[in-house]
């Protein structure tokens, strides 16, 4: 149970907190969180792309797995960007994971469509060990975000046996059914967390700034010290120095192209 004197603090998934009381475990016994440490990698989303209020997620996560099929459902790069946003704003490694590899759809459309932003990535098929993943997996903090009928539960119950996450169909419009509802800490055997997610049909990013997002762009972050005050970095901006600072020979048009996409992405513009 949380302390009185926490007042209104939440506490999350993944929240480091100290305890008083009896922490052995047994059936009736009780402590109490007594204070929450400190946060890094919070994973964040609003109701929509208005709504200011944000709900925490998972806190303290080194890595952010972006799960998506190949096929059966076709990938929806739109809410993918939208992953990578809400990782880039707050510092946390988004890892592609691409699953059904064993349909009769290549994986390089997708792939190329995120080449401009180097993401790590790892594929797997339901027919073959998830050894890629695993070995991702080693020693971190891993959340998995994912939108239904990926293969999410699926892929949770293999790479963690006798977990036993609930796993649905998917319907005939490529729609899967919501099947875990709950936000799970799950040990690794290796070593590390593995933090399963409900699937997430929406991921307002309200919260997100073009400037903390220009936080995951380090190669672009020099370049827009010649922007006025309040850019919006935006490809309609007319001031906007990320222009100018390509042109000139620095860094990547095709880098900025996809910060704008993220960008666009972001104020539901895409």
């Amino acid at each position: 149970m949380r302390a009185r004197e926490l007042g209104r603090k939440s506490v999350v998934v993944g929240d480091r907190v100290d305890l008083v009381g009896d922490v052995s475990g047994r059936d009736g016994s009780l402590a109490r969180i007594v204070r929450i440490g400190e946060r890094h990698g919070v994973l964040r989303r609003t109701a929509d792309d208005v709504d200011p209020a944000e709900r925490v997620v998972v806190a303290n996560v080194d890595q952010l797995v972006i799960v998506t099929a190949v096929a059966d459902p076709l990938p929806r790069t739109g809410f993918i960007d939208r992953c990578l946003v809400a990782a880039y704003d707050a510092g946390i490694s988004p890892l592609l994971c691409i699953t059904k590899i064993d349909l009769p759809t290549s994986p390089e459309p997708l792939l190329a469509y995120y080449a401009a932003l180097e993401l790590a990535h790892v594929t797997c098929r339901f027919d073959a060990p998830p050894d890629a993943v695993v070995a991702a997996l080693d020693g971190r903090v891993s959340a998995l975000v994912g939108q239904s009928g990926v293969g999410k539960s699926t892929l949770v119950n293999r790479l963690l046996p006798g977990v036993d996450r609930a796993v649905g169909d998917v319907s005939a419009i490529g729609k899967g059914r919501h099947t875990s509802s709950s936000v799970v800490a799950l040990p690794v055997p290796g070593g590390g967390w593995l933090v399963d997610t409900p699937g997430i049909r929406s991921f307002g990013l309200a919260h997100v700034s073009a400037r903390t997002l220009l936080n995951g762009f380090e190669d672009l972050a020099e370049g827009a010290e010649e922007c006025p005050p309040g850019c919006d970095h935006s490809a309609g901006s007319v001031d906007c120095g990320l222009d100018g600072w390509i042109a000139q020979g620095h860094g990547s048009a095709a880098r900025l192209e996809s910060f704008r996409r993220l960008l666009a992405s972001k104020s539901g513009t895409e």
